[in-house]
């Protein structure tokens, strides 16, 4: 896990450093840089759950026509997802990479922080000489101390519902219906899990949580357009047909 902490302690002190020593826009935009980063790997799993979400209508016709029979709508559904380049595995590599991100911003932010001797002196192994200047680091920002949990749970409020939001909005429909009501028992305990870390985890942590949450919901409406068709060209054809028509009728008089 140092290959990811490390450079994350440096890349978090040097953003703090041009940034007027503001740790948490050091985390909101090492956080955006993060998503940037990893969109490669998350971007074919949104648009897989984007042609999930197309297919919702054919999938509930299946529903309709195989009934009970779970043999037979499995086997559907997996022909309809094939057929149409739709991977049901393709998000499992996503959740395992933000499981170690997680886990590395939350030991790089209390590294950089250094609220204790044994982490100034693991802080000194870790960061460039460079930045040895900017120690300690300014720790506090409106009522939080970033380095401890929130006490208002402003934040974790905050990070339930971005989570429950992305959550919702990121998964695709199922025919099948306990594999309907597994996706609702964890689109109500992830939300949850992470609200519980953002209570024990230092708020710079939950910052990270919100700002991931926000990205890829923005990162998933955009996936999501499509471009519409110019109005002028939608109006030009019913107006070009309307003038038509009494052309050829007073042509059909003529002779």
């Amino acid at each position: 896990m140092d290959f990811l902490i490390s450079p994350m302690v440096n890349v978090l002190l040097f953003f703090y450093s041009i940034l007027g020593n503001s740790f948490p826009l050091a985390i909101v935009i090492v956080t955006i840089l993060v998503r940037m980063i990893t969109l490669p790997l998350t971007l074919p799993q949104q648009r897989s759950t984007r042609k999930m979400q197309a297919l919702a209508p054919q999938l509930e016709a299946l529903k309709k026509k195989y009934g009970n029979d779970r043999s037979k709508m499995s086997e559907a559904q997996m022909k309809l997802y094939k057929e149409n380049n739709v991977s049901m595995f393709g998000g499992c590599l996503p959740l395992i990479l933000q499981l170690f991100i997680m886990i590395a911003f939350y030991q790089a932010i209390t590294g950089a922080l250094a609220l204790n001797p044994l982490q100034l002196l693991s802080l000194a192994h870790r960061m460039t000489p460079e930045l040895a200047a900017l120690i300690p680091i300014n720790s506090h920002f409106l009522w939080l101390n970033l380095g401890q949990a929130d006490p208002f749970f402003v934040l974790p409020v905050l990070v339930v519902v971005t989570t429950y939001l992305q959550q919702k909005i990121a998964t695709p429909p199922s025919a099948d219906p306990s594999a309907s009501s597994m996706t609702k028992q964890m689109n109500i305990m992830m939300p949850l899990m992470f609200g519980l870390f953002a209570l024990q985890f230092p708020s710079g942590l939950s910052i990270y949580f919100i700002v991931s949450n926000l990205v890829g919901m923005a990162q998933f409406y955009f996936i999501g357009r499509k471009p519409k068709p110019p109005l002028a060209t939608a109006s030009a054809a019913p107006s070009r047909l309307a003038i038509d028509k009494p052309s050829q009728a007073k042509a059909k008089k003529s002779e």
